[in-house]
């Protein structure tokens, strides 16, 4: 198959990108520098604040793939970077559902969302689940209604709601690491919250079946089967890098360097993979102990 990755040089980007190619794949990379990167075949330029995407950054194309958008923990929440956060998905999905419409050429669309969907709290959140009344819960549903116009021209939408996407080399395993390797680490705040998690090989491997698959259509929840608390994340973290994690970081130190972003720390979800599970996907790491082993290994 022919697949865009929009948003290819981030941490998903780029290991999509390389597993694609290994499976057979044809791949072109848009970014807004145009980079080459490892897998792709072809680097388009696209910046989504300077326009729309020219049509043929995804002529013959069968799946397009959105993983474009500010980054939700790169800086504090202030008003002016929540509405960043917000228009920058918001630019993006449109413009290339304008895209695909001018191109004419019915095809899927798998464009990123997360499980910030479904708000907080302590509920079993799978695909049916309504959705919370927070930012983030309000960024996802802007986001994932700009991807499902392209419904209208004949395209498979497929909303990827990403959990916590575990890489050795970036996103929030990456900052963890540090004070784990120093024997500082252990829960943060009280560490009951629910952390909805998964290996970034499993977390490629379910976006190309998603796009491969006519029979997936919606949301999909790009989680690990079971969820665990903070506590037991952070013990499996120390487990697998023969560390203790007995420290844990107040609640209030959190929100006083992150502010509102400590959200992201302080509260999770709790969200199964109803829809990958009832399609059969099978996993190559459900447990945390071992994908965390696999990844620091």
């Amino acid at each position: 198959m022919r697949w865009a990755v929009v948003g290819a040089t981030g941490l998903i980007g780029r290991r999509l990108c390389r597993h694609l190619a290994a499976a057979g794949h044809d791949v072109a990379a848009v970014s807004r520098a145009g980079t080459p990167v490892d897998g792709a075949a072809v680097a388009v330029r696209w910046d989504p604040a300077a326009g729309g995407l020219d049509p043929a950054g995804v002529a013959d194309r069968d799946v397009v793939v959105n993983l474009a958008g500010a980054g939700i923990g790169d800086a504090r929440w202030t008003d002016g970077r929540k509405r960043e956060i917000v228009e920058s998905r918001r630019a993006a999905t449109r413009g290339i559902v304008e895209a695909l419409r001018a191109d004419g050429a019915p095809r899927v669309l798998v464009s990123a969302s997360a499980v910030g969907f479904y708000g907080t709290g302590e509920r079993e959140c799978t695909e049916a689940t309504p959705p919370g009344d927070d930012f983030l819960a309000a960024t996802c549903g802007a986001w994932e209604r700009e991807a499902l116009a392209a419904r209208a021209h004949g395209v498979r939408v497929v909303l990827t709601r990403f959990g916590i996407v575990l890489d050795a080399h970036g996103g929030a395993l990456a900052k963890q690491l540090t004070p784990f390797r120093l024997g500082f680490g252990g829960p943060l705040g009280g560490g009951r919250q629910w952390v909805s998690w998964v290996h970034i090989d499993d977390a490629v491997r379910l976006i190309e079946r998603a796009g491969a698959d006519p029979s997936i259509e919606g949301p999909v929840n790009v989680v690990a089967p079971r969820p665990v608390r903070q506590r037991e994340f952070a013990r499996a973290l120390g487990a697998a890098l023969h560390r203790p994690a007995l420290v844990p970081t107040p609640g209030a130190a959190l929100r006083l360097t992150m502010g509102e972003m400590a959200t992201l720390a302080l509260h999770g979800q709790r969200v199964t993979p109803a829809v990958a599970l009832a399609a059969g996907f099978g996993y190559l790491h459900p447990d945390v102990d071992e994908a965390l082993r696999d990844l620091l290994r």
